[in-house]
């Protein structure tokens, strides 16, 4: 049996203390190497490495996406006629006006 972990959009309080020193140490030009030992960082990978699956399914997804047959939203018939210039005078634009 297959255990399913749910991953949420969110961060834990343990999952921010681990972020915030990261970036802390890596503004400070140290190395985050003491961050893995903290006990909300294995969470932590198991969420990024879940978000970039995500992302990567759904850039997949659009790219396989073809165009549908027929429109859902409905068509619309091209007139008949075929166009007739305006024949005009600007003398009849300035009466119009």
């Amino acid at each position: 049996m297959v255990a399913l972990m749910r991953i949420s959009n969110s961060f834990s309080e343990g999952e921010i203390q681990v972020l915030d020193f990261i970036v802390q140490t890596l503004l400070r030009g140290g190395t985050p190497s003491m961050a893995t030992r903290h006990k909300e960082f294995a969470s932590l990978c198991r969420k990024v490495i879940a978000m970039k699956a995500k992302v990567a399914e759904k850039q997949k997804a659009s790219e396989e996406r073809e165009a549908p047959e027929q429109s859902s939203v409905g068509t619309v018939a091209s007139p008949d006629a075929p166009a007739q210039p305006a024949t005009g005078t600007d003398d009849d634009l300035a009466k119009a006006i």
